[in-house]
């Protein structure tokens, strides 16, 4: 498959520390090039060469996409940005826009709204070219504009980096699960989870969303559909939209169990059945959500001799903790067959990544 590729030179320095920690952060990804001062990365959504001089770094990024080589450009100013507190040397040449609406960001309007259990809500949307959605990652980052204003959204910056509206035109961002999606006809869903006492701006949103509504969403991101033959899925409600999605992404000789947790019996929302799936429903039972222990407990109680090929959790962040615990340290299970993720975490309003891994 051909690539796109852009490169830029950086000068600085103090750039051989700032490598150095590059390597570390991405030493799962590191290739052996045999050659001093010369390295590559092959990472989740594209390759990276860097060849250090003195004083300066050239950087070379390579994806199969616009949209993945803007995120390697991301990857690369974002490290930059951090650790040497600068981006004004970045400058990239060779494929892809560097300024300008980003290429993986989509407007996108209200059609309907459902409530389809106690607990969850569903919105439609409609949007224009939609297709590149469907494959390299079930999520997305939903852009919410304050109400009453006109939208503002964000731009890309000559280094790579996302330019965010500020002030009163500054966005709510939070990253969900498209739970559906018809590319040909131009429509996704996503679903809501709704818990009293804990309105967010995001459910706020889905709970007073009309036709014609418009927001924003870039992406997509995050993990994919596990490439396994014996395959366990654990999550809460939060996690109800990606199992749905990895349940009917399936291939017929994968075997599934899937342990859910939701608050009760109606809160169960339809998933795929077929004989090679098998779902679980575990129930709080009034007990406020990320408090309950259910899922931990779940693996606790499971047959060592049973253990999957491939683990797959999604939870708030008390239970991602625990179950990370027992896959780790209980059950051995590298980290190229398991996958564990804080959606959320009780008393905070943030994205759902500060437990992912």
């Amino acid at each position: 498959m051909d690539q796109l590729s852009a490169q830029t030179l950086i000068r600085n320095a103090a750039i051989r520390p700032v490598m150095d920690r590059l390597r570390a952060e991405h030493s799962d990804y590191e290739i052996a090039t045999g050659m001093a001062d010369q390295w590559e990365f092959r990472m989740y959504y594209g390759s990276l060469n860097a060849t250090l001089d003195e004083g300066g770094v050239l950087i070379r990024v390579a994806a199969v996409d616009e949209t993945c080589l803007s995120y390697m450009k991301m990857t690369v100013a974002g490290h930059f940005s951090r650790h040497l507190g600068t981006t004004s040397d970045i400058r990239w040449q060779g494929d892809g826009s560097d300024a300008g609406t980003p290429v993986f960001f989509r407007e996108i309007r209200v059609v309907s709204s459902t409530r389809i259990s106690p607990h969850m809500h569903r919105l439609r949307f409609t949007g224009h070219d939609l297709e590149r959605f469907a494959h390299g990652g079930l999520h997305v980052r939903l852009l919410l504009p304050p109400r009453g204003r006109p939208p503002v959204w964000p731009s890309m910056g000559a280094d790579g980096l996302i330019v965010w509206p500020s002030g009163e035109d500054a966005l709510t961002v939070r990253v969900y699960t498209i739970r559906a999606l018809d590319a040909a006809s131009g429509w996704l869903d996503v679903d809501f989870v709704l818990h009293p006492g804990q309105d967010t701006p995001a459910t706020i949103f889905a709970e007073n969303a009309q036709a014609g509504d418009v927001i924003g969403m870039i992406g997509p991101g995050g993990g994919g559909v596990p490439d396994a033959q014996r395959l366990l899925l654990l999550g809460d409600d939060t996690a109800l939209p990606a199992i749905g999605r990895i349940l009917e992404a399936l291939l017929p000789a994968a075997q599934v169990e899937a342990f859910i947790e939701v608050d009760g019996p109606e809160d169960r929302v339809a998933l795929a059945e077929r004989g090679n799936i098998t779902v679980t429903w575990l129930y709080r039972q009034g007990r406020e959500p990320g408090t309950a222990g259910l899922l931990p407990a779940t693996l606790l109680r499971r047959d060592r001799a049973t253990l999957p090929d491939y683990l797959w959790a999604a939870c708030e962040f008390s239970d991602f903790r625990e179950i990370r615990r027992i896959v780790r340290k209980e059950w051995g299970l590298p980290r190229a067959r398991h996958l564990v993720t804080a959606y959320w975490r009780r008393g905070t309003q943030g994205e759902s990544e500060d437990g992912e891994e």
